[in-house]
């Protein structure tokens, strides 16, 4: 078995999950919290609209990213301002396509943070001449810190298991666009069983380290679960 066959799937799935967890970390806070503490009547529709990967077969994700990103998409135009033909098959287009299919990971258990902080610790704050802004970073920020190590391990996690929307938008291109799920997969369509083994036993064992990660998390807080 040659690791060097292994190696450069493992480094790109590393890579593009720690691209979308931190990107989503981002993304995540805002929409967390207006889905937490917002008064709009958008907020259960938005809500709805985030938690549509949860239940959305990837394919059928991946079938709608594919044309978005494609030559006659969004992503065909955005890909020609530097001369190029579309995000589609393109490691930017995995991270794109990642994002989509792993933001409820990330957002669910913000918004369960940010709703099990109440009012109390705001108002508190607020009595105290703390600003909007003071109460946010100073207050609701630390108290939501299990929300944020629960969300980014399970975003981690989800983006690394990946498998039907990177096949969609990204195919197997050695370097690219060849992350663990599908080098798996090409493995054994080459019955290339020690390579097959070696990947099948590390996912294991991350997803044994993930949920319990996660179940650790939820024993020492109240945030539920995504």
């Amino acid at each position: 078995m040659e690791f060097a066959a292994i190696w450069p799937a493992v480094r790109l799935t590393l890579e593009l999950a720690s691209i979308t967890t931190v990107l989503l970390l981002l993304i995540g806070t805002p929409l967390g919290w207006w889905l937490a503490r917002g008064r709009s009547r958008w907020r259960e529709p938005v809500g709805a609209l985030v938690a549509v990967p949860l239940v959305l077969p990837p394919t059928v994700l991946g079938f709608y990213l594919l044309i978005a990103l494609g030559p006659a998409g969004p992503g065909g135009w955005i890909a020609g301002l530097w001369g190029g033909r579309t995000l589609a098959f393109s490691f930017t287009g995995l991270v794109i396509g990642s994002l989509f299919y792993s933001l409820p990971f990330m957002v669910q258990p913000l918004r369960n943070a940010f709703e099990a902080i109440g009012s109390e610790p705001l108002e508190a704050a607020a009595t105290l001449g703390a600003s909007p802004w003071q109460r946010f970073v100073r207050v609701a920020l630390p108290l939501a810190r299990p929300g944020y190590v629960t969300g980014a391990v399970m975003t981690f996690a989800h983006t690394v298991g990946e498998f039907g929307v990177v096949l969609m938008i990204g195919g197997n291109i050695p370097g690219e666009t060849k992350v663990v799920a599908i080098a798996l997969y090409d493995f054994v369509e080459r019955l290339q069983w020690s390579e097959a083994h070696v990947l099948a036993a590390g996912m294991v064992v991350f997803a044994l380290v993930v949920i319990g990660v996660t179940q650790w998390v939820a024993r020492r807080t109240d945030v539920p679960l995504p």
